[in-house]
């Protein structure tokens, strides 16, 4: 259950950099985004191998007590998948134990921050 941010540590990852989805991302490359998200539905149950930022990740998540006025760190996933692919992505956060609730997914379109009326794109 997602709790008031304002007064934490956020840091947020993208999906490709705490999961390895290198085998994901040639389905797409080589076939179709029809193809990955039929690819994606057919390796639900398949958890996915830890990518190059889930041992840091793994350790920030660590600093968390138990109790929700205990847990100085909040980890917002960002992923260019749609909800509905990122199922397994979620799965694979629920089988490692890390308490990830919140999520951001742009459905393949392009992430962008706005700031002070300049346009940055979040890779």
């Amino acid at each position: 259950m997602p709790y008031p941010i304002e007064e934490k540590f956020v840091v947020a990852v993208a999906s490709s950099a705490l999961f390895n989805l290198e085998e994901s991302d040639k389905v797409f490359k080589e076939k179709s985004e029809e193809e990955y998200r039929k690819y994606q539905r057919e390796n639900e149950a398949l958890v996915l191998e830890p990518g190059v930022a889930f041992p840091l990740i793994k350790r920030l998540l660590m600093i968390n007590g138990h109790d929700p006025s205990d847990q100085p760190v909040e980890v917002v996933l960002m992923s260019r998948n749609d909800p509905d692919t990122g199922l397994r992505v979620f799965k694979s956060i629920e089988h490692y134990g890390l308490s990830i609730s919140r999520a951001a997914f742009v459905a393949g379109g392009n992430s962008f921050v706005y700031c002070h009326g300049k346009e940055y794109t979040c890779s």
